[in-house]
């Protein structure tokens, strides 16, 4: 302290710093009662403790001491000054820095060499949501589980029935579908924007209560893609309409291509009053699955079925009654095809009433052109059906088309579902992803044959169609482990060597035919006469209801 003392005390040092710096060490100037010159020097130490205080607010503290305090006090103020000119320069260059960083990264964008880009995190696709309309006993969730649509959408299945839907649709917002659904006695609620509907119910019944036109209306007025198209579900809600486009085809193709039975429509029952050729089949309104359909014998029935179409204020369509030998159902599913043949056990001249037996039978050109004719209407049918009936005279007649919400039936259920499951992924990633693949023809490859085998032992040509053939039958198709559209030839009963080879009964499954001919031929008698394959056919019906019930 005593150096810093006197070489601040000394007038060249303090001379040579610059103006106004260390003001408070400098000595004021001199009172005029002060006999010295006109400029100011230095004060000594200890002259300026002689001094008396300017001010009453000054420290009483020795002047050595503040004049210590006040150069520390300004080398401190000048650290800081330049600390904080670091800081400012070292935010500039980081900011240059950041700047050059943005430029690079901006020169490897347009063509130059990019800094290792980040790891994009993976993009969530907002799921698909199918609302499918059928009754609870097929769960159709199963059979989407585990499906993408592009291998990116998943699937997220709404099933309800029409009875458990309401909706509302908007011209911005499109449909809104309330859905109450009741499962395991529990009542769930769920609100939701459908993208695709698969409609596996009727949308029309003539039952008080089941007219659920409106929400087929309300799903159209949403813009809800569809299987089959909406406009179709709304046509066939009237089965004289879809008549009315079997009759178009009827037309063009001629009967021998299409044979059409012959239908009478009524739009009252005050036009009923024509006497048509009995018998008849009379159906009421919009009738289906041998639902408000009567057989009547005479023309009294015919006047009691009149009063009966006045109660229920609808239209009523007549048709000639035909003596079926059998009922063939031909259906379509995409790009695959399967016809079955059905014949009454009970008597019943329905034979979707009472006890019956279905059997596959092999696909030919003749059916595949009824199904491929009425696929087309409305705009196309992506599932359809076709039910005729083989009469006694050896004739075919048309008389009925369903469309997706048609029953499956046969021992190919399981594999039909899958079909539909394919048949809607690729109509979805159609219409919602602008994805066309080709339809898949079967689940499992099934080869058909187009041309059928007639039986032995008959007096058919072998030419002849089995729908215009007298006595033929279709030719039924195997349904064990072979493909159900693969034909086989019944034929006689081939001879076994073995001892115990007519104590092994034939299984067969309960989905299957009970017998596979109507006539068994025996090889040793030749053709046998009507009254023996009756028998025969009896003696057959039998040994078959023994085996299947002998468990």
């Amino acid at each position: 302290m005593n150096y810093l003392r006197r070489r601040l005390s000394d007038s060249s040092f303090v001379a040579n710093l610059p103006n106004g710096y260390m003001t408070d060490l400098q000595r004021p100037a001199p009172s005029p009662s002060t006999p010295s010159s006109s400029t100011s020097t230095p004060a000594s130490p200890a002259t300026e403790r002689r001094q008396p205080p300017v001010a009453p607010s000054q420290s009483q503290a020795p002047p050595a001491a503040s004049g210590g305090g006040g150069f520390l006090s300004s080398f401190s103020s000048v650290v800081k000054s330049a600390q904080m000119a670091q800081g400012v320069a070292a935010a500039a260059q980081a900011k240059s820095a950041a700047a050059a960083a943005a430029a690079a990264t901006a020169e490897g964008g347009s063509g130059g060499t990019a800094p290792p880009a980040q790891p994009l995190k993976p993009v969530v696709r907002k799921p698909k949501i199918l609302l499918v309309v059928d009754d609870p006993h097929t769960e159709w969730a199963k059979y989407f589980r585990g499906k993408k649509l592009n291998g990116e959408y998943e699937i997220r299945v709404e099933q309800a029935e029409f009875s458990e839907i309401n909706l509302a649709s908007y011209v911005n917002t499109g449909c809104m579908v309330d859905m109450q659904v009741t499962k395991g006695g529990t009542k769930v609620v769920r609100s939701f924007k459908p993208d695709f509907v698969l409609i596996r119910q009727h949308a029309y019944s003539m039952t008080p209560g089941e007219d659920y036109r409106s929400l087929v209306i309300g799903l159209q007025f949403g813009g809800v893609a569809s299987i089959n198209s909406l406009l179709s579900i709304y046509n066939f809600c009237s089965k004289p309409w879809v008549f009315s486009h079997m009759i178009k085809l009827y037309h063009s193709l001629g009967p021998e291509k299409f044979p059409l039975n012959e239908q009478t429509f009524y739009p009252n029952h005050t036009q009923m009053a024509t006497t048509p050729a009995f018998p008849v089949v009379v159906k009421m309104g919009h009738a289906y699955a041998g639902m408000g359909k009567i057989k009547v014998e005479n023309q009294e029935d015919f006047q009691d079925i009149t009063s009966v179409v006045a109660l229920a204020r609808t239209y009523a369509t007549s048709e000639p009654f035909v003596q079926s030998k059998y009922d063939i159902r031909i259906q379509k599913i995409g790009n695959n095809y399967k016809a079955y043949m059905r014949t009454s056990i009970s008597g019943n001249w329905k034979a979707n009433t009472g006890s019956a037996m279905l059997e596959q039978i092999a696909m030919t050109d003749r059916y595949r052109l009824w199904v491929d004719s009425c696929a087309e209407m409305f705009g196309g049918l992506d599932i359809c059906a076709v039910k005729a009936v083989h009469g006694k005279d050896g004739n075919d007649y048309i008389i009925e088309v369903m469309d997706s919400s048609m029953p499956l039936i046969g021992e190919h259920v399981e594999e039909d579902k899958q079909l539909i499951t394919e048949l809607v992924m690729n109509k979805m990633a159609s219409v919602l992803l602008g994805i066309t693949t080709p339809l898949p023809s079967a689940v499992k490859t099934q080869p058909q044959s187009s041309q059928p085998r007639r039986a032995q032992g008959g007096n058919r040509s072998a030419s002849a169609s089995p729908s215009q053939s007298a006595q033929g039958s279709p030719q039924r198709a195997r349904s064990a482990s072979t493909s159900p559209s693969q034909a086989f030839q019944p034929g006689p009963i081939p001879a076994t060597s073995g001892p115990g080879a007519q104590k092994q009964p034939p299984q067969l499954n309960k989905s299957q035919s009970l017998t596979n001919t109507f006539s068994i031929t025996d090889p040793l008698k030749g053709n046998p006469t009507d009254d023996e394959a009756k028998a025969e056919t009896i003696r057959s019906l039998r040994q078959s209801f023994a085996s299947l019930f002998s468990d």
